[in-house]
């Protein structure tokens, strides 16, 4: 999900940094989602994401090398 998240970050000419202070939440928050300590982020964390970068929640649904199981 990292890789995701980094590439739209790229795309938009933010760091984690910036990225942390549009999201409202820690510079350690992302690191620990970058780190892989946090392996399942709540819906309000997602949220705050889509929101920060601009991009619907169904980007992060996208699976990176599994598909999806519903």
């Amino acid at each position: 999900m990292w890789h995701q998240i980094e590439s739209i970050m790229k795309l938009n000419n933010i760091n984690q940094r910036q990225l942390a202070k549009k999201m409202q939440v820690s510079p350690g928050t992302l690191t620990e989602l970058k780190k892989g300590r946090i392996k399942k982020p709540s819906f309000d964390l997602m949220c705050k994401f889509a929101d920060a970068l601009d991009v619907s929640l169904d980007e992060f649904r996208k699976k990176e090398d599994k598909p999806c199981n519903h």
